[in-house]
């Protein structure tokens, strides 16, 4: 073999190694570069931060985001967080980025929730266009979150109740109608791969309410939480609201405090969310003060059932009390005075829960907290939402007559009843702010936590007359 092959071939061996080596740092850094995201697991939140719901008319019944509200109202106290409802009636993704500056930036959000979808399907069997048109005004919007420096949580459309549909006058699709709850899991499933690949928040709205649906029609074949088929009921929104607050894993109990005695035979307390004092032994029982840092979080009377469903106060307001050592009997107690309740020894051993106790004060300050944003909601928060409404109707036909360049004079003249209708737009939005601000101010009286005088007393068996 000559020198000049031998050399040749040990040039290509070079160079081939040189090439791996090459590829194999190139992927290295491409593998560093690459690293996963975890997806948000918690809010990390402090006073002054602000939360957007945005959204389409399931948002703006202002219901799920009032019990939100309500949670962080009565857990705590002593934050004062920022809430803006951006939801609108009928809206799909491209209407939200239609009002994203004003009615989602302006508000220098670090987290916005998005719930958009049931209307981006159409009400129809999965299309793909239709989906091309979700999937990119979608990734729009989520880019435009992110823009203004704040971490979106994506949130899956909520559920089609088909056999609701199928028991309205209102005539449907009936494939459509078969379907349409399918189309809106293949549109949540996407939603949860952008949020586990980005790094953003998840929630799933669609499962619990399907899941309790199904649940509860084992029992009754006609139950529903979603009467018109599309938007839940209050206590199917406050399944909803029980979904963003657990899978954002907030904090779970309002209190628990344990009493028992010690070595010497002495009461000792030992409590988590609050401070005990004066702890005393009766000859009728004990007695305590209890400041509680904290109230539990409760919803108006309508919604209730929605409490009861997803059993909120055990999962997610928990006041727990456990009293061990006393003697055999039955015991009251009273809170300020007001009796609300009696259990046996060996129920206060094992512990009882008062967070859905509507005679203890702690539930009746609460109740009134939520009575206040319920005024809220229903009154300058939803004067707002209905001004947008209006802007969302002009933003769409002003989107055709731009696309077709032709003065059409039946759209112009729409365009300026849409104007005029809009003209004292930006004055609604400030006068609804300024009244929001002022019941909120209220609420923030409200929902300070007071120091409680805690009794518990035997209770004297009486024998019935003959």
């Amino acid at each position: 073999m000559s020198y000049s092959l031998i050399r040749k071939k040990l040039i290509c061996v070079l160079a081939m190694l040189l090439l791996s080596q090459t590829l194999n740092f190139v992927q290295a850094q491409e593998a560093q570069q690459q690293k996963h995201k975890a997806p948000l697991a918690k809010l990390d939140l402090k006073s002054g931060d602000s939360i957007v719901f945005l959204g389409d008319s399931i948002t703006h019944q202002c219901l799920y985001t009032q019990y939100v509200e309500d949670y962080f109202y009565t857990r705590f106290p002593e934050m004062r967080l920022k809430f803006h409802n951006s939801g609108v009636g009928g809206a799909k993704a491209w209407d939200a980025l239609a009002r994203f500056d004003r009615d989602v930036a302006a508000y220098k959000p670090k987290y916005v929730t998005v719930l958009l979808g049931m209307n981006d399907g159409q009400y129809q069997p999965f299309n793909d266009m239709i989906f091309e048109t979700y999937y990119k005004d979608m990734k729009e919007l989520i880019s435009k979150i992110e823009t203004i420096g704040a971490q979106p949580i994506l949130m899956t459309p909520t559920m089609f109740d088909a056999r609701a549909a199928r028991l309205t006058k209102r005539k449907r699709n009936p494939v459509a109608t078969e379907l349409y709850n399918s189309v809106l899991a293949y549109y949540g499933t996407w939603l949860r791969e952008v949020a586990a690949e980005s790094g953003f928040g998840f929630v799933d709205m669609y499962s619990p309410l399907n899941n309790i649906t199904l649940a509860a029609r084992q029992k009754d074949p006609t139950f529903t939480i979603i009467e018109d088929a599309v938007h839940p009921d209050p206590p199917g929104q406050v399944v909803m609201a029980y979904a963003l607050l657990s899978d954002m894993n907030v904090q779970r109990q309002v209190s628990r405090i344990n009493i028992s005695k010690n070595a010497k035979g002495n009461l000792a307390a030992t409590a988590k969310g609050g401070t005990l004092s004066d702890l005393k032994q009766t000859d009728e029982g004990v007695s305590f003060t209890w400041l509680s840092k904290s109230l539990p979080w409760v919803v108006p009377a309508k919604a209730e059932l929605g409490a009861k469903l997803t059993k909120l106060g055990h999962r997610m307001s928990q006041e727990s009390l456990s009293i061990h050592d006393l003697p055999a009997g039955r015991y009251e107690l009273s809170i300020d005075g007001e009796a609300v309740g009696q259990y046996s020894n060996i129920a206060l051993a094992r512990h009882i829960e008062l967070q859905s106790n509507a005679k203890t004060p702690q539930y009746q300050q609460a109740m009134e907290v939520a009575l206040l944003n319920k005024e809220r909601n229903e009154g300058p928060v939803k004067n707002k939402r209905n001004s947008w409404h209006a802007f969302q109707g002009y933003a769409r036909l002003k989107r055709v007559v731009d696309a077709s360049g032709q003065k059409n004079e039946e759209d112009l003249a729409k365009l300026k009843a849409f104007e005029t209708q809009l003209k004292d737009h930006e004055k609604t939005i400030k006068e609804s702010e300024a009244a929001d601000l002022a019941l909120e101010d209220k609420i923030f009286k409200v929902n300070q936590p007071v120091a409680r005088k805690y009794v518990l007393k035997k209770v004297v068996a009486t024998r019935k007359k003959k």
